[in-house]
Order: C-alpha cells, then sequence, then structure tokens
C-alpha cells in the first residue's frame, strides 16, 4: 500500500518502540518520515529535541518545514512515566510529566497547525489506558494521559472545520524493549508472562506493529470521517471484569 505516497509526516519519540514502528509503518506505505527525540537517529531523518524545554518545539516544526516544504501528519508519540503516588511525587517531577506528555504535544499542535491546514492533514496522539484507567504510582502519568485525551478531542472540535481531524490511541501493555526488559529482570519470567497474559482475553499481550497499523488507519484518507476519538489497544484487558 502506499496510502502516504508524497505525504511527510512527523512522529515524536519515533526512534524506538511504539514510535519506531509507526514511523516504519508510514514510511512503509510511502511517507517521508521525520523522527523527533533527544538523541540522534540512524534509520530516518530527524529533529534532536528536549521535550521539556518548550521553545525546541517550533523548532522541530519548523526544521520538517524547512527539510520537506509540508506537513501532512502528526503522532505524538513521545512521552515519559515516572512511579510516585501523589503523595510522594515532587511538584517538579508532577511537572515534568505533564510538560512532556502535555504541554509538548499541545505546542506542537499549536506550531504544526497552519501547516496541517494547507494540507488537510490529520493528528494522531498516543496516548494510554491509564487515560482511562490508571496502575499504581502512576498519579502523573495518568493524569497527564487524560488530558492528552481530552486535547485530542477539543483540537478535533475546534479544526474539523479546518480539514483537519484528530484522534488518540490508548495502548495497553505492548511488548517494547523497555517492557521486554522489564519481564526479563523478573524472578520467574514464564510465570510472570502467563500471568501477564491471563489479563487480556486475548490471552497475550501486544506488539508495536499493532499499535501502528491502527495510527496508519486513522492517519489515512480512508479514516476521513473518524476524528476526536479514543481507540484503545489493549486486547480487551479495559472490558474484562475482575472476578468477585
Amino acid at each position: 500500500m502506499t496510502r502516504f505516497e508524497g505525504k511527510t509526516a512527523l512522529v515524536t519519540g519515533g526512534r524506538s518502540g511504539i514510535g519506531r514502528a509507526i514511523a516504519l509503518r508510514l514510511r512503509d506505505e510511502g511517507a517521508r518520515v521525520f523522527t523527533a527525540q533527544r538523541s540522534e537517529d540512524t534509520e530516518f531523518e530527524h529533529v534532536c529535541a528536549d521535550f521539556s524545554d518548550s521553545a525546541a518545539l517550533a523548532k522541530v516544526i519548523s526544521a520538517v518545514i524547512t527539510a520537506s516544504g509540508r506537513l501532512d501528519v502528526l503522532v505524538n508519540n513521545a512521552g515519559l512515566m515516572q512511579e510516585a503516588s501523589v503523595e510522594d511525587m515532587t511538584l517538579e517531577d508532577w511537572q515534568r510529566s505533564l510538560t512532556v506528555n502535555l504541554t509538548a504535544p499541545f505546542l506542537l499542535v499549536k506550531h504544526a497547525l497552519p501547516h496541517l491546514r494547507v494540507t488537510k492533514g490529520t493528528i494522531v496522539n498516543v496516548g494510554s489506558i491509564e487515560g482511562i484507567g490508571c496502575n499504581p504510582h502512576h498519579a502523573a502519568y495518568a493524569a497527564s494521559k487524560a488530558g492528552l485525551h481530552g486535547l485530542t478531542r477539543a483540537i478535533a472540535v475546534d479544526h474539523g472545520q479546518d480539514g483537519i481531524r484528530c484522534n488518540a490511541v490508548a495502548p495497553g501493555w505492548i511488548d517494547t524493549d523497555l517492557n521486554l526488559d522489564f519481564i526479563s529482570a523478573q524472578p520467574d519470567v514464564e510465570a510472570f508472562r502467563r500471568n501477564i497474559g491471563k489479563i487480556h482475553p486475548v490471552g497475550r499481550t501486544g506488539a508495536p506493529k499493532e499499535v501502528a497499523a491502527l495510527v496508519a488507519f486513522l492517519a489515512a484518507e480512508e479514516s476521513g470521517f473518524i476524528t476526536g476519538q479514543i481507540y484503545t489497544v489493549d486486547g480487551g484487558r479495559m472490558s474484562r471484569l475482575s472476578l468477585p
């Protein structure tokens, strides 16, 4: 398929994990793909940026426009997770989570809108099932992802008239390198794998490419009547009630 032939996409956090899978999928379907993250990317054209530095985000968009002359797809994937309860989290850590996970996507969208308006482009935000529920000690992460879901709907409402669509995906447990390393560090790896699989009705955890497939669909013209939606990609985890 070449759904993105002649189009330019920016994927933040595209060097690894879900972001890399998205970048590969969009490139495989014809897009010219740029990634943006703190470090260099040897696979894609890239922009190095610290997402906690608000001044750097306008430069990310301008760098893509300077190189390509257009922007058709913006995927806000970069984020961070810090573990602490509300009581134990410092204000500095709280603000850093919100800055990277919520304010950075807001600013990237803000700076990208004039260019997306020209191309009738699309925005896909990578939220989380923790924007709907919450794991222990993820207060800031859950709050920031819930905020990103709300921002997704607001952008869709405000800019649908400009021909711009905005949706979000909310992944559950996905086998990124980070999660696989976490599993490998468990005392009984096989038992952990069995248990983590059991909480999903499909009986397993997800793959980055499965998230990327949905992102590509939402970014493509065939989803032209879909906007302001949050799609869970969680193997049915959020649909299953615990036993009494």
